[in-house]
């Protein structure tokens, strides 16, 4: 039985939200910025997904933020209007305890109810938890990028998985 609830976040959780995000780019190679951010970037990014309807969900517990999960657009470009890109991200001492995964689960009935026909994963090739976690919820790897990204003096490869959420055999162009 889980101990954390999965919900949309709220303005009062980006302080938290932050902090996972600046630890994941201090510590990790999976985010490809070098530079943290405050939260003041991450109010103007969730703004920016909620206006755009995609959600920004959290899992919490008695300790506050555990991860967050969001989706956005995959490319600029009308042609991709059908599918987006997900993040998910663990509190450091959370990682491997169900929680991205339930964030997940979430994510994708959420991009489903909204109509989404693909979401894709883009993670560094070396991060075999986040790549087993994604193969498990029926993402295909569809391709891998060789020293496409640079973080702590080496190059980083790109690994590439994608979700096809539904079976329509045309886009809908309403959308």
């Amino acid at each position: 039985m889980s101990d954390h609830q999965i919900r949309d976040a709220e303005i009062a959780d980006l302080d938290a939200i932050t902090a996972i995000y600046n630890d994941a780019v201090l510590n990790t190679t999976a985010i490809w910025n070098d530079d943290p951010v405050p939260v003041e970037d991450r109010i103007a990014w969730h703004a920016e997904r909620s206006a755009r309807g995609y959600p920004v969900l959290v899992a919490v517990d008695g300790t506050g933020v555990l991860g967050y999960a969001t989706f956005g657009d995959f490319r600029p470009h009308s042609g991709f209007r059908h599918t987006v890109e997900h993040s998910v991200y663990v509190r450091d001492g959370e990682r491997g305890r169900g929680i991205g995964k339930a964030l997940m689960i979430e994510l994708i009935d959420r991009a489903r109810r909204l109509g989404v026909h693909v979401m894709v994963a883009a993670v560094e090739s070396g991060n075999t938890g986040s790549i087993v976690m994604h193969k498990r919820l029926d993402f295909m790897q569809v391709g891998r990028m060789p020293q496409v990204g640079a973080k702590f003096d080496r190059w980083l490869d790109l690994t590439l998985l994608q979700l096809v959420l539904d079976q329509r055999p045309f886009p809908d162009e309403t959308k």
